[in-house]
């Protein structure tokens, strides 16, 4: 079994103390410098965009980098650390990353940059016309489940402490999925409004019960947290249950509310023309 020794072998490095942590922050210089390129592929795309085909709304390109913003603080600033010692501190950088940052970025029409640039290659990216046809509505919000349950599962989240390929394997599949479920509910036309409830419903109860189930648990799940939450004063089974409590509140919240609105727009949209007919 995985224990404290595996979570000393952490991508974001060994536990933190209360003490330690303002100071842990994650400069690897990889992921800082793929942070970068993203900004910078979507400012030069913005600016082609704008010379060919008109600009995007000011508020769509502040809602991207509100997104980028959030995105990048969650995997560089010491709330990287802190995962390693709390399980609710990761669930928490999921969240941020799936529920706040993805559809932040999904408003600021980051599909409309990249192929301005490459065409081709945005073609094969999570959010394409592309790859969203070939996943589906229903595709798309199976993949998110898929990805939550699995990297939260007792065995493939231990794994993600055994070094940095499985840790960003756990991050890019649970990103990219979340891209695309926000991407159908944000960018639903009216006559899509049945698949979009249906991806929303379906992320709203597979979170409630994955939430549920890791809050609910009669034992501790996960062998890297045996001992490193009573440096902060919790026990192991507080702090899953915290963590649970982060996924099942804001996740059902979040994705109802969003789900809600947009059926309320399409059907909206829909009856403008039968008030004008």
């Amino acid at each position: 079994m995985l224990g404290f020794g595996s979570a000393a072998k952490a991508y974001c490095g060994a536990p933190p103390t209360p003490a330690s942590l303002v100071g842990r922050w994650n400069l690897d210089p990889i992921l800082i410098t793929a942070l970068l390129a993203i900004l910078a592929v979507y400012c030069a795309g913005a600016l082609r965009r704008r010379q060919a085909e008109g600009s995007i709304p000011a508020w769509r390109r502040i809602a991207f980098a509100c997104g980028w913003t959030l995105g990048a603080a969650a995997l560089v600033s010491p709330l990287c650390a802190l995962s390693v010692s709390l399980f609710s501190a990761r669930v928490a950088q999921h969240m941020i990353l799936s529920l706040i940052a993805a559809p932040l970025i999904v408003l600021g029409k980051p599909e409309t940059t990249f192929a301005a640039l490459w065409p081709r290659a945005f073609d094969r990216l999570p959010g394409s016309r592309r790859v969203q046809a070939a996943f589906g509505p229903t595709g798309s919000a199976a993949a998110f489940a898929s990805a939550l349950w699995i990297w939260h599962a007792p065995g493939p989240y231990d794994a993600t402490f055994s070094g940095p390929l499985i840790y960003w394997l756990m991050h890019i599949t649970v990103f990219a999925a979340a891209l695309m479920v926000w991407n159908i509910l944000i960018s639903t036309k009216p006559e899509g409004a049945v698949s979009a409830l249906v991806v929303g419903a379906v992320s709203t109860l597979q979170m409630t019960f994955l939430g549920a189930i890791i809050t609910l648990s009669p034992r501790p799940l996960y062998a890297p947290h045996v001992l490193t939450p009573y440096a902060w004063g919790l026990t192991q089974a507080a702090d899953q249950q915290l963590g649970g409590l982060i996924m099942w509140v804001p996740g059902c919240s979040i994705f109802l509310a969003v789900t809600l609105a947009t059926l309320a727009r399409a059907m909206s949209e829909l009856a403008q023309p039968a008030a004008l007919a």
